[in-house]
């Protein structure tokens, strides 16, 4: 297998979280981030806004790097290189498009209910863990006392 490089997007509206079920290998059928390949001289932080437009509408603005996951399915013959990204949701509704087979965005713990792959619960609460912080440090710099 040779790895691949990929994205991933956790896009947040609020205390929700976007999933799509996946049409295609692997683990179709299952709830996942919204992403996929980097297009040869495509930047990470391009495609993971492009692949986050064309899986389900939506425009976002990143907030940041999560973590780099390897997803190894030796099921299909595939080895991806993940680089998951935390965004903010701007603005579109959700219509699923590429190979998404449905986009929604779901309160987080029927989020993390709903995704079978402990590698997306887990970035998901890293994502929800460093907005949250995010939003104390700015909290406090506005309220320094």
């Amino acid at each position: 297998m040779i790895p691949v490089p990929a994205v991933g997007v956790v896009c947040l509206r609020g205390d929700e979280v976007l999933l799509i079920r996946r049409g295609t290998p692997p683990r179709v059928g299952e709830w996942s981030l919204p992403g996929g390949r980097i297009e040869p001289g495509e930047r990470a932080v391009e495609a993971a806004l492009r692949e986050l437009r064309e899986e389900t509408g939506v425009e976002a603005r990143i907030l940041g790097l999560i973590d780099v996951v390897d997803g190894i399915f030796p099921e299909v013959n595939r080895h991806y290189v993940l680089i998951d990204y935390v965004a903010e949701w701007l603005a579109g509704d959700t219509v699923a498009g590429d190979d998404a087979e449905a986009a929604v965005f779901m309160p987080l713990e029927a989020a993390l209910a709903a995704v079978a792959w402990t590698e997306t619960r887990r970035v998901i609460r890293e994502a929800m863990r460093r907005r949250r912080e995010a939003r104390g440090e700015a909290a406090q710099a506005a309220d320094p006392s």
